[in-house]
């Protein structure tokens, strides 16, 4: 098998860890009809390969924080270096370089109730070549929060609702509150969302028992979440850009729940700033791109103005950079 594809049972498996990263190899073979050795190894294949990796996050609302996309522009030989320090801050997520090396994107966080400027300031590398900063508090995610729908097709219903964990309702206005167990246990999620019991015992000090009890009551009032991070050229889609629409705000929502329901999408946002919706899209190639702008975004009722910026590469992704 050629180690840069995927097969139709690696995109399954794809599929099921996006529904429940921590869903063991038994419980996904059962639903997908293998033997959970064969979906252990082909799990450990892609994840050793680097092409596959599953990732524990926190929800920013949750711990009361709040999401920039920051943009950057520089010269070609600073970009690198500039995407690359970034990329090493443990609060920074979807450091992207865009537009020929010229550009790069970033998603960072601040606390609700901080000097958001101040602060936003102190995460940029301290380099005269970056010539243009601006910040976009993400408002709202209207796309994309669920995984890209590239990689969620395919699975059959049926097996979407056997893999998906089992709803619990939180009590209402229950909070939390991040003990440093907790901030040790997102940690090593962050890195390895499908990090052994004895990893996580060894992080947090707590038993196996208290540990998977804890990750449950964390996901079931929406502090913890799984991503799946993957490449989209996998799926035999070469062409990636991030989008700047300007939209009227009385077409906004309209707009907005029109991308959620694009399969190019893998994420889309409402901001702050004159290009008030932001999305990172992924096409098939540059035609099929150029299709999707005519025919997708083109057509959409209250968009006055569209920028596009081709993506060139992804250096880091949702969860911590793993450094080789």
């Amino acid at each position: 098998m050629d180690p840069l594809t995927l097969d139709g049972l690696d995109r399954q498996l794809a599929h099921a860890l996006q529904i429940d990263g921590r869903a063991s190899f038994s419980q996904i073979a059962a639903v997908l009809g293998t033997s959970d050795r064969t979906i252990a190894r082909r799990y450990r294949r892609l994840r050793s390969a680097g092409l596959l990796r599953v990732v524990g996050l926190p929800y920013a609302a949750a711990l009361g924080h709040v999401e920039w996309l920051v943009r950057m522009r520089c010269p070609p030989d600073a970009a690198v270096p500039v995407a690359s320090a970034l990329a090493q801050r443990a609060d920074t997520s979807w450091v992207t370089l865009l537009s020929g090396g010229t550009e790069i994107t970033c998603i960072t966080r601040t606390r609700a109730q901080s000097v958001e400027g101040e602060l936003l300031l102190q995460k940029l590398p301290r380099t005269s070549r970056i010539t243009a900063v601006t910040a976009h508090c993400i408002l709202r995610a209207v796309a994309g929060t669920n995984g890209w729908p590239g990689r969620t097709a395919a699975l059959e219903p049926d097996q979407v609702a056997a893999l998906r964990p089992a709803p619990e309702v939180a009590a209402p206005g229950e909070r939390i509150s991040l003990s440093t167990a907790d901030n040790h246990l997102l940690t090593v999620l962050a890195k390895d969302g499908r990090a052994s019991a004895p990893a996580l015992t060894a992080a947090t000090g707590w038993s196996e028992t208290t540990v998977r009890r804890r990750i449950e009551h964390l996901r079931r009032i929406d502090v913890l979440y799984f991503d799946v991070e993957i490449e989209p050229a996998l799926f035999g889609h070469t062409a990636e850009a991030m989008l700047w629409l300007t939209v009227a705000p009385a077409a906004l929502t309209t707009v907005t729940r029109a991308l959620a329901g694009h399969p190019q999408v893998g994420y889309a946002a409402a901001v702050t700033g004159p290009a008030n919706v932001a999305a990172s899209v992924v096409c098939h190639d540059l035609d099929d791109l150029y299709q999707y702008l005519a025919h997708g975004i083109g057509t959409l009722d209250g968009v006055s103005r569209a920028e596009t910026a081709p993506v060139v590469r992804r250096v880091k992704g949702a969860g911590t950079l793993l450094v080789p």
